[in-house]
């Protein structure tokens, strides 16, 4: 009766998709994917971040109606009257909340108007490195959010996994992270970044294209590269990203004397291009939901190496489409790159493995017709 009530007045479904910020990483770009190729004939998607960034930018470009309300705390009591008004102001039908802490500041306003709410999970807040009290409070958190949804999305199998192991009663309906296939296609042309980056055609290039966050751990691959120097002096690793870790990593390029191996970017849009001129693509993290970075590189059929976390553990079959190594083991970081940079023939065959992953199982198209669907089958249950 809501949705029908609603569909006869305007003909379509305001979606608020609600993230804690306008950068873009894994979750932002989750959403960019997702409102680039919603059904616009029957959804209308309104974004709502709590920081600027380079998002909005995008969101600009693609016209996409999007707005932030400024904070950089969790439970943040002075935003939520903004958030209320927000929904008001844009008629929001149902929202759409992607992480922990920007559900902290959504939760209050959407439910005193009633809106239902889906929470997709981009990875768990709370991790085995985290000291006990904070890694409880965060599994608190975690209950008390998924207990007071509508419906939870899990981005792969392993953060259901965990979800259940933590929170009782936990239920979560699964849905892949996806990527746009023809976008992120090796056999298209790409710009020749290498002579950009001055980077000699023979060269191995290992490259890291992520935020520059604890959780990505770019510092232990850094850590990792003498080795790699060693076993092939040709390698150059090329890191791609912001963040809080950037300054650190390029202190510990000078003090390890890499500053003529590494070259650092800032965030890129032609992400494409970047991984053509790479040969391996490494990712260290330390925790993950499904990382859309690694599906990325997979896709553009590059041999990867990843930590065995969640999410990426799913996409990663150690041997057969990329290599993996337990998080924190440099050791093992450090005798997996060396293996990728002395055998190209072992990069090409996990390369091609890796782009067949993607293509069974990963593709935008498929999962934003999930997401609708369940939108629908929300809304009918309200």
């Amino acid at each position: 009766m809501t949705l029908m009530m609603f569909m006869n007045q305007t003909g379509k479904i305001k979606v608020l998709e609600a993230i804690r910020q306008g950068q873009v990483g894994g979750g932002e770009t989750h959403i960019l994917n997702l409102v680039e190729h919603m059904d616009t004939t029957r959804f209308e998607p309104v974004v709502l971040a709590f920081t600027h960034g380079k998002m909005m930018d995008t969101l600009d470009k693609m016209g996409v109606n999007h707005h932030v309300i400024p904070s950089n705390k969790a439970f943040d009591i002075s935003t939520w009257n903004a958030v209320r008004r927000l929904m008001i102001r844009e008629k929001i039908d149902i929202v759409h909340v992607h992480g922990t802490r920007v559900n902290t500041n959504i939760f209050w306003a959407a439910r005193v108007l009633r809106l239902p709410i889906i929470y997709t999970v981009h990875g768990w807040s709370f991790h085995d490195d985290q000291p006990w009290w904070i890694k409880k409070a965060r599994i608190l958190v975690e209950k008390w959010i998924t207990r007071g949804v509508n419906c939870t999305i899990s981005v792969s199998n392993s953060n259901q996994a965990t979800g259940n192991k933590y929170i009782p009663n936990f239920d979560s309906v699964v849905i892949p992270n996806g990527i746009d296939l023809s976008f992120f296609n090796p056999d298209r042309n790409f710009r020749d970044l290498r002579r950009q980056w001055g980077i000699l055609p023979d060269a191995c290039v290992i490259g890291f294209v992520a935020r520059m966050t604890a959780q990505k751990d770019p510092l232990s691959l850094i850590k990792a590269f003498p080795a790699v120097l060693k076993a092939n002096p040709k390698a150059v690793l090329v890191m791609v990203g912001e963040g809080e870790l950037r300054d650190s990593a390029k202190e510990l390029v000078r003090q390890l004397e890499l500053e003529n191996k590494v070259v650092f970017e800032n965030f890129r849009s032609d992400i494409p291009d970047v991984l053509h001129a790479m040969d391996i693509f490494c990712l260290p993290s330390l925790w993950e939901g499904l990382p859309i970075g690694l599906i990325e590189a997979m896709a553009m059929q590059k041999a990867v190496l990843a930590t065995h976390v969640d999410g990426s553990s799913e996409l990663v079959e150690d041997g057969v489409n990329g290599l993996t190594v337990h998080q924190g083991d440099l050791s093992a970081l450090e005798d997996g790159l060396v293996q990728l940079a002395t055998d190209a023939a072992l990069r090409r065959r996990l390369g091609c493995a890796a782009r067949m992953t993607i293509e069974n199982g990963f593709d935008v198209g498929s999962m934003t017709r999930k997401i609708e669907s369940l939108y629908l089958e929300t809304l009918h249950a309200q």
